[in-house]
C-alpha cells in the first residue's frame, strides 16, 4: 500500500456568521404562576412562624417547632394552601419524618382554635378540594402577610 508522507491540507467549510437575533423585550414582566406560588407561599410559612412564636408544636408539644406544617396537605386540597387555620407551628419530627402527625395535629387544632372551627375546616376540605390560585389572589396575599 501507498502510504503519504505529508498529510493533506482541508480547507475547512466556512458557514457565514449569522447576527444573533435579540427577542424582544416583554411587556409583561409577570412571575409565572408556579414561581408566584412559590413566593406566596416563603411569605406565608414566614408569616406563621412568626404568629406562632414562642409556642410549642402543635401535633407533639416539642418546643424545637420551626417549621409551618399544614393539617389538610397542599396535595389534599390547595384550597385550603393559605389558610391560616389549616397551618400552625410544628416541629420537623412530626411534619416531616411523621407525614404531619395528623391524629395529635388535630388534637392540638381542636385545643387551639376549638372544635366547631375544626368542623367547619373540615368541611371547606370536603366542599373545595381545588383550587386554581390567579395573580391577582397571590399577589393580594402576598401584600396581606408581608
Amino acid at each position: 500500500m501507498y502510504k503519504r508522507k505529508t498529510p493533506v491540507k482541508r480547507n475547512p467549510i466556512k458557514k457565514p456568521i449569522k447576527k444573533s437575533i435579540k427577542p424582544h423585550k416583554k411587556l409583561d414582566k409577570a412571575k409565572p404562576l408556579p414561581k408566584l406560588i412559590k413566593d406566596v407561599q416563603q411569605v406565608f410559612n414566614k408569616y406563621i412562624r412568626t404568629r406562632d412564636e414562642g409556642m410549642v408544636c402543635i401535633s407533639c408539644g416539642s418546643d424545637k417547632a420551626n417549621q409551618a406544617g399544614h393539617w389538610i396537605s397542599v396535595k389534599q386540597s390547595s384550597a385550603l394552601r393559605f389558610h391560616e387555620w389549616n397551618v400552625n407551628l410544628q416541629c420537623a419530627g412530626c411534619n416531616l419524618y411523621l407525614h404531619g402527625n395528623q391524629v395529635m395535629y388535630r388534637v392540638g387544632l381542636v385545643k387551639k382554635i376549638g372544635e366547631r372551627a375544626v368542623a367547619e375546616l373540615e368541611s371547606m376540605y370536603i366542599n373545595n378540594r381545588i383550587k386554581k390560585w390567579d395573580r391577582t389572589e397571590l399577589e393580594d396575599l402576598i401584600n396581606k402577610y408581608k
